[in-house]
């Protein structure tokens, strides 16, 4: 298989969000690969009501069911971020290195499986496998997983292998998620008749202290969940950014609105409702501003991932790479919640993200190496 055609050719297929028009494009290329190996594909039409009202939104699963086999289930997804100030889908190869959005995050990983895959034909496997290839993961996608359920059954007890993770250890835990965009309205008036208007970009930044406040007693909270060194932290740490401010229609009128996203990142030792009432209390004490809750978007945390399947493909990379461990991501997605609290399912991962590959930023890429050893360890996870 040629692996590293496959992956220019899918990075070449733009799937970036919130458009996702071409992630159909993508998983019709990927299906007579999966087909090809000995695997039965389908592909699954997300009903919009399962996709936050979006239409066209499509799944592919691939499945090698083996009865009375524990139960195993891959899981990736085909978006990826939208680029801007580079071409970011017209890959090329440099140094061993392969350069393109989502390079890393994660259409690397999903060749990596058809790689590993490939070299099990005709051997006796030791699991009931099925592989998702998704959408909608870099913008949310909890329902859509939700509706996939009932063409991957059995996923209660089952073991969920997530490859939208970092590679070189286990990924046993991940951030939560508390996302929202905070109105504040204000009166529009003429600039030189400021007195009679309200200035809804002036009182957005009286929220935006407070709640830069509330960012310093947020950042001091470590968990207990180590993360791997090359992050540059020991452990997870809780965040809270404010990464966008919209307000204002042109520099000769006082704006009537202003937008303030604002984004949390839960440890796995948080509580989900306890980090929204203590945002709720932080914009309420703030008097004199009008404001009101226009979005919210959560992903709970849940208890890092043990037992002897974490271990057995831990000591796998190990034997592959030379080293291992079981790390905490500082990253979030639905697919841990869902797969944990609402399937009974036991969630991990390993994939091809490094830190350096900068995913979602300029020039992402993959190690070549990074590709061939994950298929490596697939293939002896899945044979021993």
């Amino acid at each position: 298989m040629d692996y590293i055609r496959i992956l220019r050719d899918i990075i070449s297929i733009d799937t970036s969000r919130p458009s996702g028009a071409n992630c159909g494009r993508a998983i019709d290329y990927l299906r007579p690969l999966f087909a090809q190996i000995g695997f039965t594909t389908e592909v699954v039409h997300i009903p919009k009501e399962y996709a936050e009202g979006k239409q066209g939104r499509v799944a592919l699963l691939c499945h090698c069911r083996q009865q009375n086999k524990p139960r195993l289930i891959f899981y990736s997804h085909i978006d990826v971020v939208p680029s801007e100030g580079w071409n970011a889908f017209a890959p090329w190869v440099e140094d061993r290195k392969i350069f393109g959005r989502g390079a890393s995050d994660m259409k690397g990983a999903i060749v990596a499986l058809l790689l590993g895959l490939e070299a099990l034909q005709g051997k006796p496997l030791q699991y009931d496998i099925s592989v998702m290839v998704t959408t909608d993961e870099e913008i949310g996608q909890a329902n859509q997983l939700r509706y996939l359920r009932q063409f991957l059954e059995p996923v209660s007890g089952a073991s969920l292998f997530s490859l939208d993770s970092g590679f070189g250890y286990v990924t046993i835990a991940n951030l939560g998620v508390l996302q929202t965009d905070i109105v504040v309205r204000g009166k529009s008036v003429h600039s030189g008749l400021a007195h009679l208007g309200t200035n809804a970009v002036e009182q957005a930044n009286i929220l935006v202290q407070r709640l830069l406040e509330l960012k310093r007693i947020v950042v001091q909270r470590k968990s207990c969940i180590m993360v791997h060194p090359n992050t540059g932290l020991a452990t997870m740490e809780a965040r809270l950014n404010i990464n966008k401010i919209v307000g204002g229609l042109q520099i000769n009128v006082v704006p009537g609105r202003c937008v303030i996203s604002l984004d949390r990142r839960l440890i796995p030792e948080e509580n989900i409702e306890d980090a929204e009432k203590e945002l709720m209390d932080t914009l309420s004490s703030v008097e004199g501003v009008d404001w009101e809750i226009e979005r919210i978007f959560r992903v709970p945390t849940v208890p890092p991932c043990q037992g002897s399947v974490v271990d057995k493909l831990s000591g796998i990379i190990e034997g592959v790479t030379g080293h291992s461990g079981k790390f905490g991501e500082m990253v979030s997605g639905d697919m841990p919640y869902i797969a944990t609290a609402e399937w009974g399912a036991k969630e991990f991962g390993l994939g091809t993200i490094r830190a350096e590959c900068n995913i979602h930023g300029k020039h992402e890429f993959v190690y070549q190496d990074d590709i061939e050893n994950l298929a490596r360890i697939i293939t002896l996870f899945l044979l021993s």
